[in-house]
């Protein structure tokens, strides 16, 4: 494999295990001289897993949005940042660049930093409330993104949740510590 997408969380997590589990990662890809791509962010994981990518003499590849770019979380010290408009080129450019995709903490993507849209779930989908409520937990997500999805057992219940919600602006970031 020449390159591989990581995606991992904008936040550190809350615990020691994950920013070792994100430089042990590092340290095996540049080993194996294979390419990091990930989402080009210089804080939590991301900006973890790319430091210790670049100290360990690897490449590393980021794809940011423009809006990042003009926060000041771009990655300054990449192998190359590409700067993109949208979400979707975003991850197309990422799909594209690598050979495959891994997932650390954080890797799960829940909508943030901006009035967005709920995401629903009807029934079925515990397994994965759980997960979701773990990424909470563990500080890869807020509340506020949690309340996004909206979980019912019954149709009627999830069609009255969504005509009741609101959109709020939720500050992407739960600790916004650049590299």
């Amino acid at each position: 494999m020449k390159r591989i997408c990581v995606f991992c969380g904008s936040s550190q997590g809350s615990r020691t295990e994950y920013r070792a589990a994100a430089e042990e990662l590092a340290a095996e890809l540049a080993r194996r001289n294979t390419g990091l791509v990930y989402g080009g962010g210089n804080v939590g994981l991301m900006g973890i897993i790319a430091d210790a990518v670049l100290r360990a003499g690897g490449e590393a590849q980021g794809v940011i949005r423009e809006h990042l770019i003009a926060r000041d979380v771009g990655h300054k010290g990449l192998t190359k940042l590409r700067v993109v408009r949208s979400m979707h080129e975003r991850k197309a450019l990422m799909a594209d660049l690598s050979d495959t995709f891994v997932a650390l903490p954080g890797g799960l993507r829940i909508p943030q930093g901006f009035a967005c849209k709920p995401s629903c779930v009807l029934g079925f989908y515990s397994p994965l409330l759980a997960a979701v409520n773990h990424a909470l937990e563990e500080r890869f997500l807020k509340t506020e993104n949690r309340a996004l999805v909206l979980a019912r057992d019954q149709r009627a219940d999830l069609l009255q949740a969504l005509e009741q919600w609101r959109p709020a602006h939720i500050e992407k970031w739960l600790d916004r510590q650049t590299r």
